[in-house]
Order: C-alpha cells, then structure tokens, then sequence
C-alpha cells in the first residue's frame, strides 16, 4: 500500500505554525504533494520543512510570497520534472512532478480566476495547454496520480451553495465542462468520488463568514487518477479535525507496492 496525501498549504511557513509538520510526521505517507508554498525554498532553513525519511524537491515562482509547488517523497524518484514547458505557468511554478517505475505523481496548483477577468483568461490558456499535456499523459502508457489544488469545482455536490455560484470562478460552466472532458473523453478518474458519493464533503472554505464551522465549502482538490489505478483505490479522506491551512488535506491510499 501507499499513501498520498495532498494540500494547498497557503504558505508553507503559515502551515507549519499551524501544526502540520507535527501531524503530517504521524501520517506515514509515502507521498505529499503541497501547492500555494508562497515561499523561496532557499528561505527554508528550518529542518522542520525537510522531513527525516524523505526527499524534497521544491518549484518556486519567480515572484517572491506567491504561488509555488513541492513534492515529498521516502523513495527517491527516478526523475523529477519542474514545470510544464510554457511561461506563464513555469514563471508561477505550478507544477512539478516525480516518476517512479512507471508511476507518476504529480503537483499541480492551477490557476484561480477570481481575482478579474485577466486572471480568468489566463486560467482558461492554462487549461487549454495543459489540456494537450493530459491527452499525451493518457497516451504514454504510465500510470499517473495528479494531485493538487485544480480551482474547480466540478458539479453541484461539490459545494454547498452551487445554486448561487454559477456565475462565479470555480464553477464556471466552461471550467466544469473541461473536467467534464477530463473524466470522460480523456477517462481520468477522481478517486475520492470514485469511493464517496456522499454531498458535504469539502476541501475548502472561505475564510468569511463562519464557513468552515458552518461547512460552507467547495472540494477543489483533487487526487486524479489514469483508469489503471482505479481498482488500486482503497480508502479516501479529506482530514477536518485540525485546519492548517484555508484548505484540508486530501489523503488516498492505494493497493500498490509499498515504496521501501
């Protein structure tokens, strides 16, 4: 079995203050894979962000306190890969992955629109290229585990007021019918709904507004799978009962060799 847990750190200094490193250190996950670190890993002296047992690898955007992406792994992977290939994205360190044997998993912190229509319009090129990137990951003959922080909210389960949002980034009609495309022509699977049907389930919620204590939210993070892993799917759980972030971590076991 491995465990894989993702998160949207909101800072990884901001989630470490909080706890998670104390938590993520009783979880014995093989894999983690962090977005939004908002930090130059060369700031991070503390050895608190460089966990015992594992190896860390990092993929910082140019601008300081923004963005960001890191992966952490107890086997040493085969290869890592730091960014997609196209500016905009790589300049906002977005996305990096590690492959082992014929695994991939990856990190990925798409773009949120909310800020203005500029912001949305480069959310939608980002889904567009990054789009073609997945149709050549389906076609590669490697098992892929893309986890992270995908900004959209793919149907009315997925938030709890989805009737009022239709209008808004996150559940954009347009950006719901792209991952309609990407469970169904391209056939990737989303693992926690793969094993959870159940509404109220959430990874996200404001910070206005009581949200989180009334479970106002969206599950906007994700652990999306190529279909040769979808039998390997064991358990999901989006863990609530401490908050080290806006966002809550999202872990998924899989039947699959232990890394040693």
């Amino acid at each position: 079995m491995i465990r894989v847990i993702t998160l949207n750190v909101n800072g990884i200094r901001s989630a470490a203050n909080k706890g998670f490193f104390s938590w993520l250190s009783k979880q014995d996950a093989d894999i983690i894979c962090l977005q939004e670190t908002r930090c130059q890993s060369e700031l991070l002296t503390d050895p608190l962000f460089f966990p015992k047992g594992y190896h860390t690898y990092f993929f910082d955007a140019q601008k300081k306190g923004y963005s960001g992406v890191a992966l952490y792994s107890k086997v040493k992977p085969d290869k890592i890969q730091r960014g997609l290939g196209w500016e905009e994205a790589d300049q906002e360190g977005r996305y990096i992955q590690a492959d082992f044997g014929k695994l991939t998993v990856a990190s990925l912190y798409l773009p949120s629109g909310t800020s203005g229509e500029h912001r949305q319009a480069i959310k939608y090129d980002f889904m567009a290229q990054y789009h073609k990137i997945l149709e050549q990951q389906r076609n590669d003959g490697r098992a892929y585990i893309l986890c992270g922080d995908w900004n959209i909210a793919h149907k009315a389960i997925d938030l709890k007021n989805w009737r009022a949002n239709q209008n808004t980034s996150g559940f954009l009609p347009s950006e719901r019918s792209w991952l309609d495309t990407v469970f169904g022509n391209l056939g990737f699977i989303d693992a926690f709904r793969s094993l959870n049907a159940d509404p109220e389930h959430y990874t996200w919620w404001s910070n206005r507004g009581r949200a989180r204590e009334k479970n106002v939210g969206w599950r906007i993070d994700y652990q999306i799978v190529t279909p040769d892993l979808a039998s390997s799917l064991l358990t999901v759980n989006i863990y609530k009962e401490e908050f080290f972030s806006d966002h809550a971590p999202l872990i998924v076991d899989y039947d699959l060799p232990s890394f040693t």
